[in-house]
């Protein structure tokens, strides 16, 4: 029944989206949607993807702040794949979150800033702490959010409930830091557990990589100003997002302040993280742009168009980032049989190499030692009792 729910429940979650986002559009009117949309642009929608890119960088140097050991480059072409793969593929967000882990390990020779080399207990390690610092940067922004909601009419709908989702966060973010913290122990024994089922090579392998990863992940969170730091940052990020929130509303023609947007962002984020099971947010991102539009007196179709500038914003970005991680990821496949080919094969050793390789001089000089040694009558060497040496001019 286990394995049923896991393959039914994301199904049923994309209908019930689809079916939700459907109902948003028919009630909001295709054609008010469209000239909306079509006050922005081609000029605004490209401004607003550089401005998404932007943040996107802003991401990666976030990650950097407390995860050191990985380059920013490496960190902010892993965090594109990570969010495009959650915003254009039929994934959760988990499913983004292990496609992360992937593209942090991607090249075909990955590698730390020390020149170490770089497994899955690395990748694995800076990805939980990337996500846990973004989960403390976007507490503060909801409640920042908050903040800016309260006195508003109509906003007691969210208040309350979004306060509740902010403290039971709180609490599983203070677990999960744990765990990460002191959960060595739990991790070992259920590693040794296994380890007793399964063969002898593979038991090592599993205990040793355990090791590992327990390890990476208390050297992270040995350094609490670099943890602090990279929520910083994440926060830093999230009100950028809230600035383009008021952007794409300016350009849409809803003259909106800016903390009214930061009450909007905050709050759809918030909901939006409630619901991080349905693939693509779809329906979730679209129902809370028009509840909390509602509030401001943004109309349905403004607020509308405005998840769809959002959902276009991470296609045309999400799009060639997939890509161009597909064309690294087969560069890696095409170098991995080579390097086992070259790791099997045993180079030759010097004494072989200098048996092998004969200079072209030696050659020649053997040519005219075995000429000379034959005599003017047509006897050779073997037939006469001394050999004639070359002459030397």
């Amino acid at each position: 029944m286990t394995k049923t729910l896991k393959k039914t429940l994301p199904v049923l979650l994309s209908l019930l989206g689809v079916a939700l986002f459907t109902f948003i559009a028919a009630k909001a009117g295709i054609h008010p949607v469209m000239e909306a949309l079509s006050k922005v642009g081609v000029g605004g929608f490209l401004l607003l993807a550089a401005c998404q890119l932007l943040i996107d960088m802003g991401l990666g140097v976030a990650w950097h702040a407390a995860v050191p050991l990985l380059s920013v480059r490496r960190l902010m072409g892993a965090r594109l794949v990570r969010d495009s793969a959650g915003a254009c593929l039929p994934f959760s967000q988990l499913g983004g979150m292990v496609i992360g882990v992937r593209a942090t390990l991607a090249g075909v020779d990955p590698r730390t800033v020390k020149g170490e080399e770089l497994h899955w207990p690395e990748g694995v390690a800076a990805n939980l702490v990337d996500i846990t610092t973004e989960v403390l940067g976007q507490i503060a922004f909801v409640l920042i959010a908050l903040l800016c909601l309260i006195g508003h009419h109509g906003a007691s709908r969210f208040v309350w409930p979004l306060i509740g989702g902010m403290v039971l966060l709180s609490l599983g973010i203070a677990g999960f830091i744990w765990t990460q913290q002191r959960g060595g122990v739990m991790v070992r024994k259920a590693a040794a557990f296994l380890g007793k089922h399964i063969a002898a090579e593979w038991r090592d392998s599993l205990i040793g990589n355990t090791e590992t990863f327990q390890l990476r992940l208390e050297s992270l969170w040995s350094r609490p100003d670099r943890i602090s730091l990279g929520a910083f940052c994440h926060l830093l990020c999230w009100m950028g997002s809230a600035a383009m929130t008021w952007l794409a509303l300016q350009l849409l023609g809803a003259h909106v302040g800016f903390f009214s947007s930061v009450a909007i962002e905050g709050v759809v984020c918030g909901i939006m993280s409630a619901g991080f099971l349905v693939p693509g947010a779809l329906g979730v991102q679209e129902a809370a742009y028009v509840a909390l539009g509602m509030i401001f007196g943004i109309d349905a179709e403004i607020s509308l168009s405005l998840s769809l500038l959002r959902r276009g914003r991470d296609i045309l970005i999400g799009i060639p980032v997939l890509l161009v991680w597909q064309i690294v990821e087969m560069r890696r496949l095409r170098h991995a049989p080579s390097a086992e080919v070259s790791k099997s094969t045993p180079a030759p050793s010097p004494a072989s190499a200098r048996k092998t390789v004969i200079p072209p001089a030696v050659t020649a000089l053997a040519g005219n030692i075995k000429k000379e040694a034959t005599s003017r009558d047509g006897k050779k060497t073997e037939d006469t009792p001394f050999a004639t040496a070359p002459r030397v001019l």
